[in-house]
């Protein structure tokens, strides 16, 4: 997969507070800002015309891009490259909580 990160949080340490989170996507030259979702949501294929990266703050949810799913939960984060086609599924059980960091041109 081409450009596209995932970052797997160590689980025996708490995972980043949604404030510690927003300042080191800001070191990183991201602008973010906080985005909650129901269970059950779900978002059809789509891009961004920025480079991004969502770091989950609370629950789950899971990424497909270019057929792969990518499952995520609190302190997880994925990088997806701008103009990449993906879905976004949230697990009908609970709702989520990530920060969305669009990189700054």
């Amino acid at each position: 997969m081409s450009g596209i990160r995932v970052e797997k949080w160590q689980k025996d340490v708490a995972p980043p507070t949604e404030q510690e989170a927003e300042a080191r996507l800001n070191q990183e030259g991201y602008s973010s800002f906080t985005w909650y979702d129901v269970p059950g949501a779900f978002y059809p294929s789509h891009s961004h015309n920025a480079d991004e990266c969502i770091w989950i703050v609370k629950g789950d949810i899971t990424f497909n891009v270019q057929g792969q799913n990518y499952p995520m939960t609190a302190g997880d984060r994925i990088y997806l490259p701008a103009k990449i086609q993906h879905t976004a599924t949230v697990p009908e059980s609970a709702s989520v909580t990530y920060l969305v960091g669009q990189k700054k041109k």
